[in-house]
């Protein structure tokens, strides 16, 4: 595999990212559906359509599933509870304190897996990335703050909490669809097999928590874009990327995910970002030109058929 590739993979995690930023503006259209419907329906339904659309190469592919129980098990729990605390974390918060622990947890805490489970060592670039991206997202936050959190006292603080959780979640499906991936799983049976099975979890909340979504043509509508165009599509982007760039990385260029949806807060909802909001923007980018700017004096290898999966391409995140 060339870094052409490794490219590739990081346009493909960028390009998820924007769609994710579309979300919280997409469900400000349907008020009356709750955070855990729209959770369930947005990656419940988005997972079931991926394991659909992989049928075939599932099915052919269960056999290397079944060999790896651990990563699929824990990728699908991980993908029934990340919706669900991500959209409760942003009703109970806030929408920016929300988003900003959810999202900004997420890298710290798959380096974190990486470190501990695979023993990879983070450059000294990773980190310059991530904590400018941080720094960006902490400090949109706080350009945002105007975002009232729905439930005071202990309800705010447990939105951070449940934050906390949506970026571990976001952090171990991600590092299990990689692990896979780079056991050999091709990317489409890989997410199918994790995002299908999370899905299928997710469809009791569905039906307990899903009637809003059919009251009005405007509810069923915002339910079926975040399942097709965010959660489908997004995945399917995010999925191939994975193939590509190590979980860290990818988790980290995500970042951008925040720094959109503020934009798209100004140009289509009408809120107003004060000059601190630009600035944390501007870190966000900064930190995904760091991430992405090829490395000096470093040759593409090429590496094909069953060594593919034995030597991933090279990330930022294990590069020095």
């Amino acid at each position: 595999m060339s870094r052409n590739g490794s490219s590739l993979g990081v346009v493909a995690v960028l390009l998820a990212s924007v769609l994710w930023a579309t979300t919280g503006t997409a469900a400000s259209f349907a008020p009356d559906v709750g955070p855990l419907a729209i959770g369930a329906v947005a990656m419940g339904t988005g997972g079931l359509l991926q394991a659909l659309v992989a049928g075939p190469r599932l099915v052919r592919g269960a056999r290397l599933l079944r060999a790896r129980p651990g990563p699929v098990l824990l990728g699908a729990v991980a993908v029934a509870v990340y919706p669900l605390a991500f959209y409760s974390s942003m009703h109970l918060a806030g929408v920016a304190a929300g988003t900003v622990v959810s999202i900004g947890s997420a890298p710290l805490a798959s380096a974190l897996v990486e470190r501990v489970v695979d023993g990879r060592r983070l450059s000294r670039r990773w980190l310059l990335g991530a904590g400018l991206g941080l720094s960006g997202t902490v400090l949109l936050c706080a350009a945002e703050g105007g975002a009232a959190a729905v439930a005071p006292g202990w309800g705010s603080a447990l939105g951070v909490v449940l934050g906390l959780v949506a970026g571990g979640t976001y952090a171990t499906y991600s590092w299990a669809a990689h692990r896979l991936i780079s056991g050999g799983v091709s990317s489409a049976v890989a997410m199918g097999g994790i995002f299908g099975l999370g899905g299928v979890l997710l469809l009791p909340v569905l039906v307990a928590t899903g009637a809003p979504l059919l009251a009005s043509a405007a509810n069923a509508a915002v339910g079926a874009y975040l399942a097709l165009v965010p959660m489908f599509l997004g995945y399917l982007l995010f999925g191939w990327g994975l193939g590509h760039v190590a979980a860290s990385t990818a988790t980290t260029l995500s970042l951008l995910e925040p720094a959109v949806a503020a934009v798209l807060a100004v140009l289509v909802v009408g809120e107003r970002l004060p000059a601190a909001g630009w600035g944390g923007i501007a870190l966000v980018l900064g930190c995904l030109v760091v991430l992405t700017a090829p490395t000096p004096g470093t040759r593409p290898r090429l590496v094909t058929g069953r060594r593919r999966a034995a030597h991933p391409a090279p990330s930022p995140a294990a590069e020095d």
